[in-house]
């Protein structure tokens, strides 16, 4: 049984991430089955454009938690480890399973020769806060809110959204929303740059759909080289870089004592407690990565 729902009318394409009773979050075979019907759609000559949404009025929570902290499923994690090895153990290595599909997905939607929209309605945090950063449109309705979230259990950040960021919105105001961790309205996302436009809940799907056949509608090679372009400029072809960046830093934030204390606090539903300490390590050394 998938939590992904992959559906075609004519030429729109609509990906929905349907695991409410854990908030949308992503566990490894969620992430998969993700990147297996957004890679599809992306790759499909017959789709023009392809909608990102989540079910239940839920976009997406990030990975999840509880199988995070239950240390995943060996079906789902032995895959990487030859039988003669034992499966990798921590935080950071189960992280690290969910991560190498989610960010597969998200260097797919930033490279597919079509437009991506992720249509948001409610939650979009952490892990579902940057994949709706990298379509190349969000339509919220007023019922939807961002957040960082990343700092809450003493994590860096991934899923493209240190990447995304500072070119949505400018370095301070990415700053801003990596330190104080506001929850955003649909409204102030708007104001800063981040989502394209805001609708009323009740004519939310309509407005979704009358884009999406917009665009099914439109010269899609002439948008799907303009994206090319547009990505040349913004320094896209740095992406997959940054992302394997992201993925190596966040896996050892997640096997920090930072991180067990803020799990913890999450699951007890309290605020975590942090004790300042000297870093243990920087970010991983970029020496070998492709220059500026």
């Amino acid at each position: 049984m998938t939590n992904i729902r992959a559906e075609r009318d004519g030429a729109i394409g609509t990906i929905t991430i349907d695991r409410v009773n854990r908030f949308n979050s992503l566990d490894v075979t969620t992430a998969r089955d993700l990147r297996k019907a957004a890679l599809q759609f992306a790759r499909d000559d017959g789709i023009a454009v392809v909608v990102l949404t989540g079910a239940g009025h839920v976009f997406c929570s990030g990975a999840d938690l509880k199988y995070i902290a239950a240390g995943g499923l060996d079906e789902d994690l032995s895959y990487l480890s030859p039988s003669t090895r034992e499966i990798p153990s921590g935080f950071g290595e189960v992280f690290k399973q969910i991560l190498e599909y989610l960010h597969s997905t998200i260097s797919e939607i930033r490279r597919a020769p079509k437009p991506f929209i992720a249509a948001v309605d409610g939650i979009a945090a952490a892990g579902g806060f940057g994949l709706a950063m990298s379509c190349d449109l969000v339509l919220a309705s007023d019922h939807a809110s961002f957040e960082w979230a990343y700092s809450k259990t003493g994590l860096t950040g991934a899923e493209s959204s240190t990447f995304l960021l500072p070119r949505l919105i400018g370095l301070r105001r990415a700053l801003e929303l990596m330190l104080l961790n506001p929850r955003l309205t649909a409204d102030r996302a708007l104001e800063l740059g981040l989502v394209t436009s805001v609708t009323p809940a009740v004519g939310f799907a309509a407005e979704v759909s009358a884009v999406a056949r917009k665009l099914a509608n439109g010269p899609t090679q002439a948008f799907g080289v303009a994206k090319s372009l547009l990505n040349q400029a913004a320094g896209v072809d740095r992406l997959d870089f940054h992302l394997d960046q992201e993925i190596q830093n966040l896996a050892r934030s997640a096997d920090s004592p930072e991180f067990q204390e803020g799990i913890r606090a999450f699951f007890e539903k309290r605020s975590p407690v942090f004790t300042a300490a000297p870093p243990a390590h920087g970010p991983t050394p970029q020496a070998d990565g492709p220059k500026p």
